[in-house]
C-alpha cells in the first residue's frame, strides 16, 4: 500500500484562536517584540488585504492601516491551541505530528477510505475547521516534504506516485530550505523544484551540501521521512461504577480509598505528586456532588490524603444513592523520587501537613507567612506570601534590631531632635528610660511611596520606666516624633 501523507497548515493560527471568541470587523494584528521592535507576529485576511504582512514593524502597519486593531501575542496560548487540534486530528488517524508552531502532519494511510476517500476526508477537515473559525490549507502526497510543499505553496494534491507533476512548479523554498541555499539557487536560475530535479546532482552537492539533495529526496519520495506522534500528556484520573447505589459517609471514603490508591499508582509512575484533587461523586439522579482537596505541598501518599477527604464526605448530600465516584488530580508537580538514608532529613513534612488541614477548613489561600524582603524600610523588610506555595527562610538577617510588631506611624507631642523624656502615647503616660540610636533611614528614591515622601528618618530604641519597650523615629525635615512599633 502506497504511504499517504496529509500537511495542514494554519497560516493564521494566532490570529484565528483571538478571534474565535472576540468580535473584530476590519484588519487585526497580533504584535510580539523581536530584536527590540515590535513586530507583526500573526494578522487576519482582512489586514492581509490591506497590503499587511507579517514581521513588518508594527509602527509601519500603523501608518499604512489607521483602523488597525492589534493585540500582543500568547504563544504559549498558541501553542497549546496546536496542541489541541492535534489531538482532535486524531480522529482522522492516530498517526499525527505537529509541524513547527503552525502545522499539523498526518499519516493517513489506510484510514482515508473510512471517510469516503482522500477527497472526502480533505473536504471534512476543511468544513469542520472552517466552522470553528479556523483557516487552513491542506497538502497530500505520498511523502512528508511533497505534503508540506503542497500546503504551504500550491495547496493540492499530489498523484500517487506522481509527486514531481505535483511539484515541478514549485519555488525552491517549497523543499525547506535555508534562506541562504534558495537564494544561492536563485542566482543560479533555478527557481523551480522541476528546474533543480533536471540539473545535475553533483555540483548541486558541492555547492549546496548534502542537505539540498536530501530536501529534494524526501519530497520526492525517494528519502524515507518518519512521523512522529505526540504522545498525549498523563491523565491523572480514576473512576469507579458502583453496582449498587451507596449513602453512608463510611462507605464512600471506603470508596475513595480505593480510587487512591490506584491514582497514586499512577501519580508515582509519573514521579509527580498532586496538589489539588477533586472527587466528584454521581448520584443516581444524575446529579454531581463535588468535593475539592488542596494539598500545601505535592503528595502521591494515599494514606496521607485520605483523611482529608472525610470532612467534604461528610457534608455533601448524598439524595437516593451513589453509583459512580471520579477522582482526578487536577493540578499536579514533579516529585522525583528519594533515595533514602540514614541521615535525617531536615525537611520535615509535618508543617505541610498541618497546613493542609487548616487548609481544608480555612482555605490555603488564607494561610500566609512573612518573608524578609531586602529593604532597610520597615513597611518593606518583609512580604506576605502564601504558605502553601512558599518556603520559609532559614534566617531573618537584619542589621539593627526590629520589634516584633509593627503599625502605622502614631504621633506623640514632642519637637525636640533628642528622645523626650516623657510623652503620652495611646493616652497613657510614658517615661524614657534607657535610650538607643539614633539609626538613619533614608527613602529608597526608586520607590514610590507617600509615607516616605517627606525626607530622612532617625530611628531609636526607647526602653520606658511603664516597662513598654517602643520604637520611635523623628523626622528631621519637618521636626516631630512617632511611635511606630513596639519590642517584646
Amino acid at each position: 500500500m502506497r504511504r499517504r501523507v496529509v500537511s495542514l497548515w494554519f497560516p493564521r493560527l494566532g490570529s484565528d484562536r483571538v478571534l474565535r471568541t472576540k468580535s473584530v470587523s476590519g484588519p487585526f494584528v497580533l504584535t510580539l517584540s523581536q530584536n527590540n521592535a515590535n513586530q507583526i507576529y500573526c494578522l487576519n485576511a482582512e489586514a492581509e488585504r490591506q497590503g499587511l504582512s507579517q514581521g513588518m514593524p508594527f509602527a509601519d502597519a500603523r501608518s499604512f492601516c489607521p483602523n488597525l486593531t492589534s493585540q500582543e501575542a500568547d504563544t504559549t496560548k498558541d501553542a497549546l491551541f496546536l496542541s489541541a487540534l492535534r489531538r482532535w486530528a486524531t480522529r482522522y488517524c492516530p498517526w499525527v505530528g505537529i509541524e513547527g508552531r503552525d502545522g499539523l502532519v498526518m499519516d493517513i494511510t489506510g484510514s482515508a477510505h473510512l471517510f469516503g476517500g482522500e477527497a472526502g476526508m480533505l473536504m471534512d477537515i476543511r468544513q469542520r475547521l472552517a466552522r470553528i473559525g479556523v483557516s487552513v490549507q491542506i497538502g497530500l502526497g505520498d511523502s512528508r516534504g511533497a505534503a508540506w510543499a503542497l500546503a504551504h505553496y500550491g495547496e493540492g494534491c499530489a498523484e500517487i506516485g506522481q509527486p514531481l507533476a505535483a511539484l515541478s512548479h514549485l519555488p525552491v523554498a517549497a523543499l525547506r530550505l535555508g534562506d541562504d541555499a534558495v537564494m544561492g539557487l536563485q542566482r543560479l536560475g533555478l527557481r523551480r523544484i522541476g528546474e533543480v530535479e533536471a540539473a545535475e546532482r553533483a555540483p548541486l552537492a558541492r555547492r549546496f551540501g548534502p542537505d539540498l539533495l536530501l530536501r529534494l529526496d524526501q519530497a520526492l519520495g525517494r528519502q524515507p521521512e518518519q512521523i512522529a506522534p505526540e504522545n498525549d500528556p498523563p491523565h491523572y484520573g480514576v473512576r469507579i461504577t458502583l453496582p449498587e447505589p451507596i449513602g453512608l459517609v463510611h462507605d464512600v471514603m471506603a470508596g475513595v480509598s480505593r480510587l487512591l490508591s490506584r491514582l497514586c499508582s499512577k501519580l508515582k509512575e509519573q514521579e509527580v505528586g498532586a496538589r489539588v484533587l477533586c472527587l466528584t461523586l454521581r448520584r443516581v439522579d444524575q446529579d454531581a456532588q463535588i468535593v475539592e482537596v488542596c494539598l500545601a505541598r505535592a503528595l502521591s501518599d494515599a494514606d496521607r490524603m485520605l483523611p482529608l477527604f472525610e470532612r467534604g464526605v461528610g457534608e455533601i448530600d448524598a439524595g437516593y444513592g451513589i453509583d459512580q465516584m471520579r477522582l482526578q488530580a487536577v493540578q499536579t508537580e514533579a516529585l522525583p523520587t528519594v533515595q533514602l538514608s540514614h541521615v535525617p532529613s531536615k525537611r520535615s513534612d509535618r508543617l505541610a501537613d498541618l497546613i493542609t488541614r487548616l487548609g481544608t477548613r480555612l482555605g490555603l489561600e488564607n494561610i500566609r507567612r512573612l518573608l524578609p524582603a531586602d529593604s532597610h524600610i520597615p513597611e518593606r523588610s518583609f512580604v506576605v506570601a502564601s504558605a502553601a506555595y512558599s518556603e520559609p527562610e532559614s534566617s531573618w538577617f537584619v542589621v539593627q534590631p526590629r520589634p516584633i510588631t509593627l503599625f502605622p506611624p502614631e504621633p506623640i507631642a514632642a519637637t525636640e531632635s533628642r528622645p523626650p523624656l516623657r510623652f503620652r502615647w495611646r493616652r497613657m503616660p510614658m517615661t524614657s528610660g534607657r535610650i538607643v540610636g539614633p539609626e538613619r533611614i533614608a527613602p529608597e528614591w526608586w520607590l514610590e511611596d507617600d509615607l516616605w515622601r517627606t525626607g530622612l528618618r532617625d530611628y531609636w530604641r526607647v526602653d520606658t520606666t511603664q516597662g513598654r519597650r517602643l520604637w520611635l523615629f523623628y523626622t528631621p525635615q519637618s521636626p516631630g516624633w512617632f511611635v511606630q512599633g513596639e519590642f517584646a
